[in-house]
């Protein structure tokens, strides 16, 4: 019997503890407001921790173009490396270390490690009693009066249920969970080209042609070892599976180029290679980095470290063979029981489909020597912190989004159509961003969708609700198209927007004012500009020129 007697109270309830919703904690707490932040697992920082996804950055991250939380999250990352690892003195003397060397990111890590640094950074403002963080809680119900949430109901993973209050609500969840449960106007899916005029939109809306999912999992190979696992129960079917959009079968190395969809190459999967890891440049604007395997996502580069510490690197595998795509996360049924299945049966699936790759790995995956199989890879659960092996949560790309005041679309930020030095300018820029136009297959069996983008500004306008008085959104969930969701949904995008829906939820309780009212009237809004200004959050892109 669930025991529904429980309630806690704060200024800011934040459902959701990803990176959007750690950020917006931050923000909440360092303007002295009480926040509640809740985790559906028991790691907060989403794709970046229990999603075990290395951060898709953009080319200047070293520099220029994130907020100067995000860059503490990636400095105090990188001192944990040289502070508590044998590196060798040529990796640690490094100022950009990459501890995995991987070439999706200049940041690759353990997830483990980005979870203490989260942690830390939570901790003074728990001691002060102004945070509050309830692991294991999912959002099960919401109460909604005149378009303002009044009550959000949480359930722990043992059935107990906590009513939570708060003057504002943000929906930092991975699918914008809130949004339905509250009676928020929301889209799911593909929007009609007849609603936005995008390029690449299809002729018809259709909700349930969604970003296909991901279970990540890391593995480490170990010569003369036999780290097997057993045969996965679906192994037949995903073995067979060959998408109509595929070269091939889905698990093999031949794959369709994500830039080129209608190329294919065939990828290499070489354990441990002798290359030195500090000559690699990790830099997706020159190269995407897909097609060496081993390195893409690696997460722990033995050669960083003096020699015997780390006898083998540490490969994070989310690749095209482990993308997902059969059913939808986001149920669009109009049946909450049906819905709720068909999410099940999807997780279930996309789990069933990693192992059936990792089981094709270890026993017929193509070696280099002519030989099939690579019993040596042993299933990191350990660094996942789980005991299937694989991340706590799927790795989500695409979010129910918000009716927003301002929806960023195709023609904003492609650049074939603004032109490669173009930019939309916004009079309510509130931070900044930059990556391709990047959709993954998706449930309405579309291949990838990609486009060449440029840098974006992220306005306000696309945090505020049409309706909703006191609820944002602080994620992926905000006024974006199944198309621009592609190039807003990652981690220091995802980042930006948390923090400034917490700063925005605080800074309307202090100034008694709507975020309808900040966003609309430009007295207001430069009010709002100047507390992100002096909280370190880059709004436009810098511009160089000539004295």
């Amino acid at each position: 019997m669930h025991d529904s007697s429980s309630s806690l109270a704060a200024d800011v309830v934040i459902v959701g503890g990803g990176l959007g919703g750690v950020a917006a904690a931050l923000a909440v707490c360092r303007a002295g407001r009480r926040a509640i932040l809740t985790e559906e697992t028991d790691w907060i920082g989403g794709q970046l921790t229990s999603q075990a996804v290395p951060p898709d950055e953009h080319p200047w991250v070293e520099q220029f173009g994130v907020t100067r939380s995000y860059r503490a999250l990636r400095d105090g990352i990188r001192d944990t490396y040289r502070r508590s690892y044998p590196l060798r003195a040529e990796a640690a003397s490094q100022r950009d270390l990459n501890p995995g060397a991987g070439r999706v990111s200049k940041l690759c890590s353990e997830p483990r490690v980005a979870l203490a640094v989260l942690e830390e950074m939570l901790q003074p403002y728990r001691t002060a009693g102004l945070l509050q963080v309830l692991l294991n809680h999912r959002p099960v119900a919401a109460a909604a009066n005149d378009d303002t949430v009044t009550t959000v109901t949480v359930e722990s993973s043992d059935g107990r249920r906590t009513e939570l209050l708060g003057l504002f609500v943000l929906d930092a969840t991975e699918t914008g969970e809130l949004l339905p449960l509250a009676g928020i106007d929301f889209v799911a899916g593909a929007e009609a080209h007849s609603e936005h005029q995008e390029p690449h939109a299809p002729e018809a809306a259709d909700p349930g042609n969604q970003q296909g999912i991901t279970f990540c999992f890391a593995v480490s190979h170990h010569d003369g070892e036999d780290h097997t696992i057993p045969r996965p129960k679906m192994y037949d079917f995903w073995r067979a599976y060959q998408p109509d959009f595929w070269p091939g079968p889905l698990i093999s190395f031949l794959a369709p180029d994500p830039r080129d969809p209608s190329s294919a190459d065939t990828r290499t999967f070489d354990p441990n290679p002798d290359t030195d890891p500090l000559a690699i440049s990790a830099d997706q604007s020159a190269d995407a980095g897909d097609k060496e395997l081993w390195g893409f996502r690696r997460i722990v580069a033995r050669k960083l470290f003096t020699d015997g510490a780390i006898d083998s690197d540490i490969c994070l595998v989310n690749w095209p063979l482990n993308d997902y795509w059969l059913k939808p996360l986001i149920g669009v049924s109009g049946d909450p029981a049906l819905d709720e299945r068909t999410a099940a049966e999807a997780l279930h699936e996309a789990k069933q489909l990693s192992l059936s790759v990792l089981y094709w790995l270890q026993t017929e995956a193509p070696r280099p020597d002519g030989g099939a199989g690579f019993p040596g890879l042993r299933l990191r659960g350990d660094v996942t912190g789980t005991t299937d092996g694989l991340a706590k949560a799927a790795y989500v790309r695409e979010s129910r989004r918000i009716r927003a005041v301002t929806t960023v679309v195709e023609q904003d930020v492609a650049a074939d159509i603004v032109g490669v030095t173009g930019r939309t300018r916004y009079r309510d820029p509130i931070g900044v961003g930059s990556y391709r136009i990047d959709l993954h297959p998706s449930t309405g069996g579309d291949n990838y969708i990609d486009i060449a983008s440029v840098p974006f500004e992220i306005p306000l306008g696309a945090l505020v609700p049409r309706t909703a008085c006191n609820l944002l959104p602080a994620g992926k969930n905000i006024g974006t198209t199944h198309i621009t969701n592609g190039c807003y949904r990652l981690h220091p995008v995802e980042w930006n927007i948390g923090e400034v829906a917490g700063a925005l939820a605080a800074h309307c309780l202090d100034t008694a004012h709507t975020p309808q009212q900040v966003q609309a009237d430009d007295a207001l809004f430069a009010d709002f500009a100047a507390v992100l200004d002096h909280d370190g959050i880059e709004r436009t892109w810098p511009e160089v020129q000539g004295y």
